[in-house]
């Protein structure tokens, strides 16, 4: 399957939930863009708004699991605290084939849920704590999600965990 068709069968899982849990939330078309602080200026939101979507392995100590972990795009991530939490001895980012299958998208479109029972939904708190809503690439690069903080944390219900540098 190609990364359009793929990318775009997740936008359309996202846009289905987000409706049917009666979400509060808009969808910004723009041109594709990877970077964190350029998406985040075509938006209009703050880079602290971004949901960063991070998809990583933990391994060690009998530990092999796969994250996504989302936390503020004006953040850096602290993989040791990740792997710390889940018992394992070490996290990584995971490999673009590993990402495809467990997100169907590509780097940088990836949204802050998780729709593959292999892939474990966590948050950094901070994320939460600063703006009213988050934004988020939706399964495509061109397609941005912008909603409501609450109704994110209801709908996705992920893990909050600390895992952001300090």
């Amino acid at each position: 399957m190609s990364e359009e068709i793929r990318g775009t069968a997740t936008h359309q899982q996202l846009i289905s939930l987000l409706t049917a849990q009666r979400a509060k939330y808009r969808v910004v078309e723009h041109e594709p863009v990877g970077k964190c602080e350029a998406v985040s200026e075509i938006r209009g939101t703050d880079l602290g708004q971004g949901a960063k979507a991070l998809v990583c392995k933990v391994k060690g100590n009998g530990v092999k699991k796969h994250i996504l972990a989302i936390l503020a795009a004006d953040q850096h991530a602290d993989l040791a605290q990740l792997a710390s939490h889940f018992g394992g001895l070490k996290a990584s980012l995971a490999s673009p084939v590993e990402v495809d299958n467990l997100t169907a998208c590509v780097f940088g479109a990836i949204p802050p849920f998780s729709f593959h029972p292999d892939l474990t939904l966590v948050a950094d708190p901070l994320l939460f704590e600063r703006f009213d809503e988050i934004a988020f690439n939706a399964g495509l690069l061109e397609k941005s999600v912008i909603m409501d903080t609450h109704d994110y944390l209801r709908i996705a219900r992920p893990e909050l965990v600390t895992f952001r540098k300090v």
